[in-house]
């Protein structure tokens, strides 16, 4: 046999839920056979759930997880079925499960263990040097590995295909950020046109506390086209007739391809099945634009968070600025809008368009309002305070006593309807610390977290252009908290294209207020946000969790100690 039926299964995992992930896989396992697969790859860790941290240092965890694999491994028929799980041998490995027939034929170890930016896998696993072995379906040589395996040129693929692979099969939880996919492609492409091999790489999908993951698995031909390619942040099966002749061709054409190492050993599964017919046409998706892929990240990120903790229903604090805007918006695409309560809470310093705006944002929505004017509150708590403030003005601190005022009045809300709240921060102002600690930072989840606020807008534009949501007014008046007369975001901070543009490069990019000032930022401008930025890790630290977007955001990816006496 020459050609091979394939199927990618990117499913959307619940960590630590072991029952419900195992009737998730069988479910898409179900799917791959009815389509007439001989083979179906689901992501790394499946079982689990990714990533299940330290929920594998419990021994308990981990053996009923191997129990969950075997439920799936005695369902399994002629389909095979490549799943992801911890496996607990004299240590514990990050594994992969080749089962089929009712049982587990065979079992790789992942060699590459990733310990940078949000991964950790050095704290629970033990890499492996065993290249596994070719697991033979339909005549077809097929190996596996897992995730990071694939990402350097030296690693087990190489191996694999010098030993006699015929097709690699590489299972993943890989986080998503901003622009991932076109760095993943031409990365996977070059391992299967350098080792002269086939890939089939399968995703993970869906939210798990900051993280999101895009799916957009592929199958790759061996020299390195895309095939075949699934959606992105959806659930999908990609179903594609693999032919492997070519493989052939090309190793003999390409030296690079041909076996150097000696052949690996076999594992004979399934012989003799007749191929499946009819031909299945290859399904190519489109990847979506810069500015949907962000959008749909944060609305899978934003509603998994909430629907996987047990909640149904949110409530945001309206102002009728952008960001509560676009937080209201995103909350509705990924809820629905009978589950998203939207309150007024106007003060002395509401601007009149504050209130029509945030109004005409829950009209097009088609959520529902509560309007709680805090006047009454500002001043009884003014009043209380007037002793203690006695020969001065509250200034800075009674601006900042509205905003607890109003996250006091949604945590109740919150807690009387079991309603989530959503804070509205972005990025640009967490990191400069421009938010209220027990104020507007008070919250279940943050989703513009790791938004700046430049990127806020452009997503805010992008959302309209799908159908107007958001008012005019609110993209074009000047952002403000309005916590004081006449207050407008720039008396604070700086312009948000300088601010953004800095806090790429001292956030994102590592570098230093020396290195920024040689790019040509403003000196001044530069040692100013930086300091903000640093003094304010402690706010940071007490602040929701929200969805990571970027190559670097505030939390797993950033770990910074708040006491720290260092200004570079």
């Amino acid at each position: 046999m020459a050609r091979l039926r394939v199927a990618a299964a990117q499913i959307n995992t619940v960590v630590g839920d072991l029952a419900g992930n195992v009737e998730r896989i069988l479910t898409a396992i179900k799917a791959a056979e009815e389509a007439g697969a001989d083979l179906v790859a689901l992501p790394e860790l499946a079982i689990t759930g990714y990533p299940p941290e330290d929920l594998l240092l419990r021994p308990a965890f981990v053996a009923e997880a191997q129990r969950a694999l075997e439920k799936v491994a005695t369902r399994t028929g002629q389909t095979v079925a490549v799943v992801g799980f911890p496996l607990a041998e004299r240590d514990l490995y990050n594994a992969a499960a080749i089962c089929a027939g009712g049982s587990v034929r065979g079992l790789y170890r992942k060699w590459l263990l990733p310990n940078y930016g949000v991964f950790d896998e050095a704290r629970y696993f033990t890499p492996s040097e065993d290249p596994g072995s070719l697991f033979v379906i339909n005549g077809v040589r097929v190996a596996v590995s897992i995730c990071e395996d694939i990402w350097s040129p030296t690693g087990p693929i190489a191996a694999q295909a010098a030993g006699g692979a015929e097709l690699a099969v590489n299972i993943n939880a890989s986080p998503y950020y901003a622009g991932r996919l076109t760095e993943r492609e031409p990365m996977v492409a070059t391992r299967a046109a350098d080792h002269s091999v086939p890939i089939l790489y399968v995703n993970l999908i869906g939210g798990q506390d900051e993280l999101v993951f895009d799916g957009g698995s592929a199958i790759y031909d061996e020299s390195g086209h895309v095939l075949a390619r699934a959606r992105q942040f959806e659930e999908d099966l990609l179903v594609v007739d693999l032919d492997v002749r070519p493989t052939f061709r090309k190793r003999l054409l390409d030296p690079r391809g041909r076996a150097s190492r000696p052949a690996l050993p076999e594992v004979h599964i399934s012989e003799g099945r007749p191929p499946a017919e009819p031909a299945r046409p290859a399904r190519i998706e489109t990847p979506l634009s810069a500015e949907a892929e962000v959008w749909a990240a944060l609305r899978v990120g934003t509603g998994d968070y909430i629907t996987k903790n047990g909640f149904s229903d949110v409530v945001i604090g309206l102002s009728g600025g952008i960001d509560s805007s676009v937080v209201a918006a995103l909350a509705t695409d990924a809820l629905g809008p009978e589950h998203v309560t939207g309150v007024l809470m106007p003060s002395r310093y509401s601007s009149d368009h504050s209130v029509t705006d945030a109004e005409e944002l829950a009209a097009n929505l088609g959520i529902r309002t509560l309007t709680i004017p805090i006047e009454a509150a500002h001043a009884a708590f003014l009043d209380l305070l007037a002793e203690s403030f006695a020969g001065s003005e509250p200034g800075l601190a009674g601006e900042n006593l509205q905003a607890r005022i109003r996250g006091t009045l949604l945590m109740t809300l919150s807690n009387k309807f079991n309603w989530m709240v959503l804070t509205t921060g972005n990025k640009s102002e967490t990191a400069t610390g421009y938010s209220t600690l027990y104020g507007d930072m008070a919250g279940g989840f943050a989703p513009l977290m790791d938004v700046e606020k430049t990127l806020v807008y452009r997503l805010a534009r992008w959302r309209n252009d799908q159908g107007a949501v958001i008012p005019p007014n609110v993209l074009e008046k000047p952002p403000s908290a309005e916590l004081a007369p006449g207050q407008v975001d720039a008396d604070s901070l700086p312009p948000y294209d300088v601010l953004d543009a800095i806090l790429e490069g001292y956030v994102e990019g590592d570098r230093s207020v020396t290195e920024l000032e040689a790019d040509g930022f403003e000196p001044a401008t530069v040692r100013r946000v930086a300091r903000l930025v640093d003094r304010t890790e402690y706010k940071r630290r007490q602040a929701p969790p929200g969805v990571r977007v970027s190559p670097k955001a505030f939390g797993k990816d950033r770990r910074l100690p708040i006491t720290n006496g260092w200004t570079g």
